[in-house]
């Protein structure tokens, strides 16, 4: 296991070396899964199950990892996950993730259930681009105020979570319960002049009534692009298109949500077979590897974001830790474009993999 002193060269080297830094619920909040960990273990088992077909004999001198999502350039296409309270890993929290993010160029997807504001945390990184997290809360004045908020804000675009009307059983959450209780504050739900005398955990209870007859109300109070997050199947996927959605985020909530269904790269396929390029399709979940990135674009994603490395290179290094597992995953996506003979993003297609029978 790496020490302080050993470089970190790879994601799970940050793991390790977080795991050593963080406090036990603190580590148990970030990896933790829902029910018995299946889908969590899987999100990571299923790309390795994926095998390469690399072309050779091709002009690798200039690999450009570039790409667009929602019309916006970005550096690589391998951005950030929204995942509720850095703070638990790094005491700037959010405002260091969203400062790593502007620098290197790609997007960052702002939670809810962040532990500083959305204001804040433009106002750490203001040219960065930003799209906002939005659970869907029982209170829908509520959820018209955190769009809005949003939107005034200059976030481009709403990722709108569809796999938690409720929250799934993460045993280790359960069990350290008294120890995360302080730590876990929703500052989105105070409101922002600071005069709102109401306990945020009064405000803050997710709508079991949510579906589909409210992506219209949705689309009706703003004019930011509407991302779904957590589909799954082809089903929900050609609903989603039907309802004029602008992307669909492939996703199980990193196994946090339901146990026992499909790894995220396991469902991309169906998903991306069932949109047939009517709308952008993203993925998270598992992702540890450049090889990783590149498999889950042959597979239909047009980009990929990152949930638990993130903490890890914040529980490691603050801001200068996401920057770096940031650096590290596009050098790896880098060399495998090379390696596979991808000069651009847009020479990754399905010739590329073949899934194998392991």
């Amino acid at each position: 296991m790496p020490g302080p002193e050993m470089p970190l060269v790879c994601l799970t080297d940050f793991q390790a070396q977080a795991r050593e830094q963080l406090p036990k619920s603190s580590w148990d909040f970030i990896e933790g899964a829902a029910d018995e960990g299946i889908t969590m273990q899987d999100n990571i088992a299923a790309f390795k199950k994926i095998r390469l077909r690399p072309r050779y004999l091709r002009d690798v001198s200039e690999v450009d990892t570039r790409t667009t999502i929602q019309g916006e350039e970005i550096s690589a296409p391998i951005c950030i996950s929204p995942t509720a309270f850095h703070c638990i890993a790094w005491h700037d929290g959010e405002v260091s993730t969203a400062r790593a993010a502007q620098a290197a160029n790609i997007c960052y997807v702002t939670s809810t259930y962040s532990s500083h504001t959305m204001e804040d945390i433009v106002a750490a990184a203001p040219r960065g681009l930003r799209w906002f997290q939005l659970s869907v809360q029982s209170d829908w004045q509520l959820n018209r105020q955190l769009v809005q908020r949003a939107e005034s804000q200059g976030f481009k675009a709403l990722v709108v979570t569809v796999d938690s009307p409720i929250l799934g059983k993460r045993r280790q959450d359960l069990r350290n319960q008294i120890h995360l209780r302080g730590n876990l504050t929703p500052k989105n739900f105070q409101s922002p002049d600071k005069t709102n005398p109401k306990s945020s955990a009064l405000l803050t209870s997710m709508s079991t009534r949510f579906c589909w007859d409210q992506i219209l109300w949705l689309q009706n109070i703003t004019r930011l692009p509407i991302i779904l997050k957590g589909i799954l199947t082809r089903e929900d996927a050609e609903l989603a298109v039907e309802h004029k959605v602008q992307g669909i985020f492939v996703s199980n909530h990193g196994g946090r949500q339901l146990d026992e269904v499909p790894a995220s790269i396991d469902a991309l396929a169906e998903v991306a077979a069932a949109v047939r390029g009517r709308v952008e399709v993203y993925l998270d979940g598992g992702v540890r590897t450049g090889n990783d990135v590149l498999k889950a674009l042959a597979l239909g994603a047009k980009c990929i974001f990152l949930g638990r490395p993130i903490l890890w290179g914040l529980a490691c290094k603050g801001e200068k830790g996401v920057a770096e597992v940031l650096n590290i995953l596009k050098d790896e996506f880098h060399t495998s474009m090379a390696l596979t003979g991808c000069r651009s993003v847009a020479e990754i297609n399905r010739d590329l993999i073949q899934l194998s029978k392991l």
